[in-house]
């Protein structure tokens, strides 16, 4: 009992802890994400694009594709034909209600990368919103770095740039007060407004991923807070018709 008490504190220290440790080497200002995961339009365009750009190397397999299609309004069939690109081992498409694992082997991240691409289901609940709608739109062209790119909030990142068709690609460069600023010198396919609200979806997408239950917790909230407000109505009146006789 006492070692289970400890590793729950320990992983509630851990959790607390990690998003100051992970910031913690950019000394900038983080961009507001700004994101409603409520918008439903938004989770399905975020969920778009991270089977297309992000899954191929991150897993999130710590929820399955079935229950995301339910909770961002996609249907069993349009899962399957949209998110679902791995097969099983007879080369058949995984079931809808599968884990959203991926095929990279972990040999093959780190030879690949220099180090396993971590699974990102719960990244905004460990670096931030913010941290990570800044991260992706930070990547610069860096030709000292293996992948030819380098990012301003992660330096030296082990990630290649994979969103640089939609972005386009930004160089550092030092205006006439010595600061150090990015801009873009390659457009991509999206104009700067089109990729800020592209990456808000995808952080969107990958915050609703880290609490799925953030849906439901606030639609309960909202009732659980009228039911408050008519019960205190109640207890009110049900006070003075108690003390009416006390003088």
């Amino acid at each position: 009992m006492k070692t289970l008490i400890a590793t729950t504190f320990l992983a509630a220290a851990a959790l607390f802890t990690v998003p100051a440790a992970s910031a913690a080497g950019y000394d900038g200002d983080l961009e507001k994400a700004n994101i409603d995961v409520t918008n439903e339009a938004s989770l399905q365009r975020g969920a778009n694009l991270f089977m297309n750009y992000c899954m191929a190397c991150h897993s999130t397999e710590y929820m399955r594709y079935n229950r995301v299609g339910r909770d961002i309004g996609l249907t069993e069939q349009q899962v399957e034909e949209n998110f679902i690109f791995i097969t099983d081992e007879a080369g058949d498409p995984v079931g809808v209600g599968s884990l959203m694992t991926n095929a990279m082997s972990e040999d093959y991240g780190e030879e690949a990368f220099g180090v396993v691409p971590p699974d990102l289901t719960m990244t905004t609940r460990i670096n931030g919103e913010d941290w990570v709608y800044t991260f992706l739109k930070s990547f610069y062209i860096d030709e000292s770095r293996p992948l030819g790119a380098n990012n301003e909030v992660f330096s030296n990142v082990g990630m290649p740039h994979v969103l640089w068709e939609l972005q386009g690609w930004q160089e550092k460069v030092v205006d006439e007060d010595g600061n150090e600023r990015l801009e873009l010198v390659r457009s991509g396919q999206m104009t700067p407004s089109e990729y800020d609200r592209a990456v808000r979806d995808i952080v969107t997408y990958l915050s609703y991923m880290g609490e799925p239950m953030q849906l439901d917790r606030q639609r309960i909230g909202l009732y659980v807070l009228i039911f408050l407000g008519i019960f205190t109505i109640l207890a009110y009146f049900l006070k003075k018709e108690y003390w009416k006789d006390v003088h």
